[in-house]
This record gives structure tokens, sequence and C-alpha cells, in this order.
């Protein structure tokens, strides 16, 4: 018994001694080889270097595989490597990094430890570059490497360790089938209501692959805040991806256009539909379901009516089928501006290119800068009613062109040199109040000539606002001197062409006005008018709005201030003052008339100073220019978008005879 245990100690000993020496063995010769693994404390050389000999020659050593090197002790790791899509591509070394200082998964030294994966996986993973840059600003990186919280997902989170099959493997954790879970893993209180709750969750149940699940709306690399700006103002564009047409209808609605116009405050799909409990709007516990609408809608619009709720966020108005009266009404705005803009620009082209005729054959004379006999045609009261209708005009157009025009790159610029929307907004109705006003004031002027002084010739007569036959005859009559078949007609105190932009005033103030109002105050307004009438009230402000602008920026620019007889500016409305030798050629009637009435006289006055005439054409140009801007504006961006199909039916079949 004594000799057997003294042989097994000395068998110990012999092992133990045996060992050390190997290992001090191998520092004799690979004494530049450092070895300090707090993965590995108690390993020695030859318990991964398998294929090493006691006496051995480099070069009769094949390469260590990781079989031989790690497979002794990581044989599970291994296998499930060999199945996944790093097989045949990766070693452990190029994840866990050298293997003389290997540290435990959990140590933040580690290679693979949540804070280092980014590094170690993107040095391979980095195409696109997005992937990895994606991650670092998202709500997931931010986390982890700068919150600095290790529970944080990383790569091996979502992706695993060693079994990572890829995306198009339905196994994968990744995997369109598997997902879900794997994001329910962590955000557990969205997943159940997700699942059975949404219309997208029970699609994806029902093994439905075009399902959309978390990485479809939230990114899968770069996860952003929904509560963040940014995020709320690309959400609709996301949902767009599947719901083309909803996002299309979307996108032409006041939510949809202030969104594009970086409102972030503005309704966006998830505040209607939610985000995680959508469902279709004939199912009973959605949102957007017929009795559940004054609650949904009521979230931002408080006090609504039932009544309120009959605005569509979705309407076509150029689809019949949609609400027909909202179609009807827009189907009249848009053959109002085709027939206003068709004239004109047939009346208009007409009048340049026989302008031009005259003034290459000297028909105008030139109206001399001071000297001479003036004729007051505009009071004071008359000068600043117009300057009071260019800076609300030009307010208005400023701010509310962009809205309708809100794609176009000039549009969003505009809106954020005017400070947002919410500045814009501000501003728009400031002007919309100097409107009313104006509007008002005009209006009682004209009840106290008409009815308190009883003013005669005011609604009927030469010095009438009002079409009379006359206008008519001057109209054909032009329309003979454009084409070469007949002399100018003679003017009087109003042409037809002034008389059609003084109407103009009234429709327009009524048309804009009203449908504006609505839309400023829909609540009161759906006490007595049913929503729908919002969806109407918003193609009449809009399209009503083009029209007057394009109409002022274009033709009634040319009429006043562009056409050759006039180019580059006519002056008179901020002077109230026309010479005399003009005033006879362009109004021969009226002159004949006070020269026959003996009134002459009484409006003959001093030449615009030279302070009037500098102060008339800096703030005249500047206005010009701005509308000239704006009416560029207009132009390019009706030639670039894209109009509904039925819109290019509708304007198609109107063209046909």
């Amino acid at each position: 018994m004594k000799t057997t245990t003294r042989l097994l100690l000395a068998t110990l000993l012999f092992l133990t001694v045996s060992v050390s020496s190997g290992q001090e063995n191998c520092g004799e010769c690979h004494e530049d080889v450092a070895f300090d693994s707090p993965a590995h404390p108690e390993a020695m050389c030859t318990d991964c270097h398998t294929n090493v000999p006691p006496e051995h020659d480099d070069s009769d050593l094949e390469p260590l595989t990781d079989e031989e090197s790690c497979g002794d002790c990581h044989r599970r790791p291994l296998r499930e490597i060999g199945r996944s899509a790093h097989a045949g591509e990766s070693a452990c070394g190029d994840c866990h990094g050298d293997p003389h200082f290997i540290h435990e998964v959990a140590d933040p030294a580690s290679a693979v430890s949540a804070v280092n994966q980014v590094q170690y996986c993107g040095a391979c993973h980095d195409e696109p570059p997005e992937l990895v840059e994606s991650f670092l600003v998202s709500e997931h990186g931010k986390a982890l490497l700068l919150s600095g919280l290790a529970q944080a997902p990383s790569c091996a989170s979502c992706h695993g360790a060693h079994d990572i099959r890829g995306a198009d493997n339905p196994r994968d954790p990744t995997s369109h089938a598997k997902s879900p879970e794997m994001c329910g893993s962590c955000h557990v209180g969205l997943l159940e209501p997700w699942q059975t709750g949404s219309a997208h969750g029970m699609a994806w149940q029902e093994g439905n692959e075009d399902a959309p699940v978390c990485v479809d709306c939230h990114s899968s690399h770069g996860i952003a805040d929904p509560a963040e700006r940014d995020t709320r103002l690309a959400s609709a564009g996301n949902c767009g991806g599947c719901h083309e047409e909803q996002h299309r209808t979307f996108s032409q609605g006041f939510h949809g256009k202030a969104i594009n116009l970086g409102m972030a405050a503005s309704a966006t799909c998830a505040d209607c539909h939610t985000p995680h409990r959508n469902l279709p709007a004939d199912h009973p516990e959605s949102t957007v379901h017929q009795d559940n609408l004054v609650a949904t809608c009521g979230a931002c619009h408080e006090g609504i009516s039932a009544s309120f709720v009959s605005f569509d966020p979705h309407n076509d108005p150029t689809d019949p089928d949609d609400n027909f009266i909202v179609y009807v009404v827009w189907a009249f705005m848009i053959g109002l501006l085709l027939s206003v803009f068709g004239f004109f620009a047939i009346h208009d082209t007409l009048w340049l290119q026989r302008a031009v005729v005259g003034v290459l054959r000297g028909e105008y004379e030139e109206e001399a800068e001071s000297g001479g006999q003036y004729v007051r045609r505009f009071s004071k009261g008359n000068i600043w009613l117009h300057v009071t209708i260019i800076v609300t005009f030009l307010l208005l157009a400023l701010t509310g062109l962009p809205l309708r025009f809100d794609n176009a790159a000039w549009a969003q610029q505009l809106i954020t040199l005017l400070g947002g929307l919410e500045s814009a907004r501000i501003i728009h109705r400031i002007a919309a109040i100097g409107t009313f006003a104006y509007a008002a004031i005009h209006l009682g002027q004209l009840f106290a000539r008409a009815v308190v002084r009883r003013e005669k010739g005011l609604f009927w007569g030469p010095n009438s606002m009002v079409p009379q036959p006359k206008d008519f005859a001057d109209l054909v009559g032009n329309f003979r001197h454009f084409i070469y078949l007949g002399d100018r007609p003679q003017g009087d105190r109003w042409n037809y062409i002034e008389k059609f932009d003084y109407l103009a005033v009234f429709w327009g103030v009524m048309m804009i006005g009203l449908s504006g109002l609505m839309l400023w105050a829909p609540i009161w307004f759906t006490q007595f008018v049913p929503g729908w009438v919002l969806n109407a009230a918003y193609v009449v402000h809009s399209d009503e709005a083009l029209l007057a602008t394009g109409f002022i920026f274009i033709f009634h620019f040319f009429h006043t201030h562009l056409r050759p007889e006039s180019f580059p500016m006519d002056i008179v409305i901020f002077t109230g003052k026309v010479s005399l030798e003009r005033f006879k050629a362009e109004r021969p009637l009226e002159y004949q008339r006070l020269v026959d009435s003996g009134e002459l006289e009484s409006y003959l006055v001093d030449p615009p100073t030279a302070s009037e005439r500098r102060n008339a054409y800096f703030w005249g140009s500047l206005a010009l220019f701005i509308g000239l801007a704006l009416a560029i504006g207009i132009i390019t961006a009706l030639l670039t978008s894209s109009p509904a199909p039925q819109a290019l039916e509708f304007v198609a079949q109107a063209g046909q005879p």
C-alpha cells in the first residue's frame, strides 16, 4: 500500500513538473509572445496549440483550425457557427480578438462585449456605410454607447451570437417570421397589443409575408424615437411605402402639407390610426371607426361635434366617387381657373405683340419725368387703400402659396425664412384681418356715397365700376385693334380691365374670405354645417388663391406695369397723378367730358415731386419683384407637379369639343 501511494505521488509530481517545464520551454523560444487572457487564466499553450509536439520546427506545422484550437472546450459554439452565415467566412479570433488576450464576454474590455460589438462587427459589415453609421445615432446605439446602458441592444441582441443565419432565413431572429418576437423580448408591452389588436399583427400571425413588422416601420439599425420631430415628419412617408393611395390623399390635405413643411405638431398617420393598434375603419374597435371619430379627432380638436367628423382628411376632390359635391366644387374652380387664365392669355398675348409694334412705330408718347400739367386721378384715400391691398395681398401670398405648393423647394425655403409654418399662419391671419378691414371700409364708403349722400352715377354711367355695353364693345374693339383691323377704342374713366380687377377683389374677398374663415374656425362652423363642407372650403380657398395670385402677378402686372406702353412701371397708383398728355391719349372721353363741364381745372395738380417718384419706384419695384418671383415659383411648381389621374382626365375632357 505504501509503495502504491509513493508511486502515485511520484507520478503526479512528474506530471506537474512536465507541464510547468513545458510552459517554461515554450517561453524559452517564444519570449516575444505574451499571454494574458482573463477568460482562460489556467489554459496552457498546448491546450490550444494542439498541433505542436514537444520538439518541432515551424516549417513542419500546419495552420491551426478553430476545431483544433477551440473545439475541445467550445464544441457547441463551433457547431452553431458551422450552420451559420459565418461558416467558412470567419474564425473565432475575428470576433473575439487576439486569442492570447481574450476576455469574458461580459467584461467591457472584451471584443464581443456589448459596447465593442459595433466596432468588431462593423469591421466586416461596413457596406453600406449606413449599416453601422445609422446604428450609432439610433436610440439603441445612443443608449448603449452614450448612456452606457449595458442592457441596451447591441448586434448580438438581435442577430444572435454564433448561430447567425441572415434575415432571409426564416429561423433567424431578424427574419420576417421571427423579428416581432425578437423585438418583443425587450418591448414586452407592445408585442401583445400589436399581435392581437392591429391589422398588421394579425396579418403577420396568419403567415402573411407582406404584413408589416417592426423593422418595416421603425427600420432595423437606424431606429429613432417616434416622438422626435424628424421621426414624426418622416412617419407618413414610411406608411406611404405600403399605403400609397392613402398617402397621396393625406399629402394633399392640410395635415400632410403641414407635415411636409416641417410642422411636427400636425397630425400624422399614427395620431389617428394609432401605431400598434391600427385596425380597418369598419372594425368597431378602430380609432377611425365612425363611432370613435369624435374621441379620435377630439384629442387635438377639443370641443368638436359629431358634424365635424364628416370632414375627410383623405378626401380626393378630383374623384367624383369620393364626395360628389366636393368634386362639383373642384370642377367649378378648375373651370374658372382655365377660363380666366385661358382668356387673358390670349388677350394679353395679342396685346403684347400689338404694343411692341406700336412702340416700334412710335405710336405711344413717352411720359415726361417732370414738368407740364398733371391731372389728379386718385385721392390720397384711394392710394392708401391700394397700398393696404398690396401689402395684405403679398403677405397672404407669401404665407399661403407655400402650403399650396408644399413640395416645391422654394416653398419650403420660404416657410423656413418666415420662421416655420406656425409663424406663417399668424402672419397669414393678420393679413386676412387687414383684408377684411379694407373691404369693410370700402363697402362703408360705398354705402355712404350711395345712401347717405345719394351720389348719382355710382352704379351706372361713365364713372361707375359696373360693366356696361361700352365695355363689351371696347373688348371687341381691342381685339380688332390687336389684329390690326381697327383703331384702339377711346378710353373713359374706367376700362373693362380695370372694372374686372375691381370686381374680382369683391369676388376674391368673398370666396377666399368665407372659405378661410371656415378653415380658421372649423369647430364653430361645423355647429351649423357638416364637416365635408370644410373639404369644399379647402378646395375653394386653395384654388381661388391660385386664381388671384396667378392673375395679379401675371396678367394684372402686365396690364399696369409690364406692357410696353408703361414699362417698367406705372407709378400713377402711388402718386395719384397722371400727366395731362397721357390723360388725353388714354382717356379722351373723360378728358372731353371734364372740358365740356368746366371741371378740368379743378383736377389739375402739380407734377409728382422727386421724392414721391423715388418712393413710388422703390416700393413699387419691391412689390413687383416679390410678385414676379412668386409667379415664377407658381409656374415652375405647376409644371413640375404630378396632378391626380382624375384631374388629368377632367382637363382632357374639358379640352374636347
